[in-house]
């Protein structure tokens, strides 16, 4: 049987966690996006009239997380320690990877994760104008650690 979700009340309304009685520890999570792109445009890259590509999504992301809460409705303001975001380019598109930390009373999930999509969405913006077809794939929870269910690692397929 899945677990209940835990964003809904009784009567099914949408509802912010009480995380009131939890304890503040230590939480950290990773998260990856994947932007697949053509080799023109890849190797069109290091000359992007609008700047580097990949610095640009690299801020944005850092940005972005420290922007959750306001983007995603029952998400808790949280206080982050660390916000990195690595994005390289790969044979046929630009790997992204997000590392989010803080000691707080709820996970930094989804800090990871909107880093990964806000970085990713990014470098489409910053390169549409090459290719319109550019896709973004595999937004997804790489790990989490800390907090009541403990370690999480994504399995590879």
């Amino acid at each position: 049987m899945p677990k209940a979700l835990s964003h809904y009340d009784r009567g099914g309304q949408a509802k912010m966690v009480d995380v009131s009685a939890k304890s503040a520890t230590r939480r950290e999570a990773e998260a990856s996006a994947f932007v697949a792109m053509k080799p023109a445009v890849l190797k069109a890259l290091p000359k992007n009239p609008k700047g580097d590509p990949l610095e640009v999504a690299r801020l944005a992301g850092i940005m972005a997380a420290k922007r959750t809460a306001e983007l995603i409705p029952m998400c808790h303001p949280l206080p982050l320690a660390l916000v990195d975001v690595r994005v390289r380019l790969c044979e046929n598109g630009v790997a992204i990877a997000s590392k989010v930390t803080t000691t707080a009373q709820t996970g930094v999930e989804m800090e990871a994760l909107v880093a990964a999509a806000v970085s990713a969405l990014t470098v489409y913006d910053m390169c549409k104008a090459a290719d319109k077809g550019i896709e973004i794939r595999e937004i997804a929870l790489e790990r989490k650690s800390g907090g009541k269910s403990g370690t999480y690692r994504r399995r590879k397929r």
